[in-house]
């Protein structure tokens, strides 16, 4: 057995390779499970098995979260930009231009305030349940 496959123990006492940390990131960056599997140097059905292992979904789930909050990071560094370039778009001297980022901003915006709005009546009810299991 090759050192990079030395065991750890999972949560069912099973014993999870550390080549599983490989196998986690060939499947976040390759489109199928076989890609990732030869990626990673495992066959397929070693990566099935892992995958149903409560460890292993454990640090997948997490390296997925990860994944999306870097990418949420991103967006959200692209979002002043972008918002910037619909407010130029505005009175950029094209009409269907200007129409198009009117209508975006407008349609941003409602969808903003809905969920505002609905995030305020979420919260209202959480005190409300809050209230009830205390006063119980």
């Amino acid at each position: 057995m090759k050192a990079s496959a030395q065991k750890v123990e999972t949560n069912k006492g099973e014993k999870l390779p550390r080549k599983a940390d490989v196998a986690i990131a060939a499947l976040l960056s390759q489109p199928t499970m076989a890609d990732a599997a030869k990626e990673a140097g495992v066959s397929e059905s070693t990566l099935w098995r892992w995958l149903q292992q409560t460890d292993f979904q454990s640090k997948y789930k997490e390296a997925q979260r990860c994944v999306v909050d870097s990418s949420l990071g991103k967006l959200q560094a692209a979002t002043s930009e972008a918002v910037n370039t619909l407010r130029r778009n505005l009175t950029c001297g094209k009409a269907g231009d200007e129409i198009r980022a009117a209508a975006v901003i407008l349609d941003q915006s409602a969808k903003y305030l809905e969920l505002y709005e609905l995030r305020e009546r979420i919260a209202h009810l959480e005190a409300k349940l809050k209230d009830r299991e205390d006063g119980a």
